[in-house]
């Protein structure tokens, strides 16, 4: 009996911090980091996940549109500090929380258990975070001196085109693209996946398309080494691996041998991998863009 009403006051605890979105610690360390407020009342990582959990499906039960944010406490910090507000406080954690809300990367909660929301709520993190960086690095590149056109602009527009060419080329069957483009010591990764019936447009979450294009378009304006892969699922055939290297603005094909060893090396070691059964490695295909209306600059 003690127990259950120990659960059911940690549940009103935690109802406390939650806004319409729940900011969460995802993680063990920024749960003790957050552990040195005495007004936050949790001492158990894996306790406070089953408790959020909990409350969410309470709160969903109830017919509650519900959304997670991952909480950071150094940002939480940097908040109090610029607003005034004491960081100790229920009411401070709120107001942060909806403050991430407002421009953060959220996460619908629609009944995932907490062992899926949590991996699902970082990946969109990290995805908004590079989408941000990617999109400040085209911003600030400014204008050309030769032809004065908008870099950054002029390199979306170029890698809008790529994607959809290499889309057409890849034909039917369910497309799954990695593009992953180094710079400043930082590795852009962009995801995507897109289904193409025989005879239909492509169809693609846009948010991804555009997180893609953004990282792709970084590559093509800061003339970066990169690369693009893809793999393609259809039915009653093997998947399909194909590979290109970013440079100088285009999208060269890799050749098969190199498509298998991109994908059977571990990139940390360098030591082999075994390749997949029943996967093909092939030789990326030749990428045309259509043509640029302002090349002619």
């Amino acid at each position: 009996m003690g127990h259950t009403k120990h659960r059911r006051s940690m549940r009103h605890t935690l109802r406390r911090e939650i806004t319409g979105t729940l900011g969460l610690l995802t993680d063990a360390q920024d749960f003790a980091a957050m552990r040195k407020y005495r007004s936050f009342a949790f001492e158990d990582h894996e306790t406070y996940l089953r408790q959020a959990e909990g409350l969410l499906r309470t709160l969903s039960a109830q017919g509650a549109h519900t959304s997670v944010a991952l909480f950071d406490p150094e940002e939480f910090a940097e908040y109090c500090t610029a607003a005034g507000l004491d960081p100790d406080t229920a009411d401070s954690r709120m107001r942060f929380t909806a403050e991430v809300a407002s421009g953060g990367a959220r996460v619908p909660y629609t009944g995932q258990p907490i062992d899926q929301l949590v991996p699902q709520l970082i990946d969109t993190a990290v995805r908004k975070a590079t989408w941000d960086y990617a999109t400040v690095l085209l911003a600030r590149l400014g204008d050309c001196a030769e032809c004065g056109r908008d870099i950054g602009h002029a390199a979306f527009d170029r890698a809008s085109r790529m994607l959809m060419a290499l889309l057409d080329a890849a034909g039917p069957g369910t497309h799954h693209l990695v593009c992953s483009v180094p710079v400043e010591d930082e590795l852009l990764l962009a995801v995507l996946l897109a289904e193409c019936p025989e005879g239909e447009p492509a169809r693609l979450d846009q948010s991804e398309a555009a997180e893609f294009v953004t990282v792709l378009a970084v590559g093509i304006a800061v003339n970066s080494t990169g690369g693009v892969v893809l793999r393609t699922t259809a039915p009653d055939t093997p998947d399909r691996l194909h590979g290109w290297r970013l440079q100088q603005g285009r999208l060269d094909p890799l050749t098969a041998a190199e498509v298998f060893s991109a994908y059977c090396t571990d990139a940390d070691t360098g030591e082999p991998v075994s390749p997949e059964p029943g996967v093909e490695y092939r030789a990326g295909f030749p990428v045309t863009p259509a043509e640029d209306p302002g090349s002619h600059h």
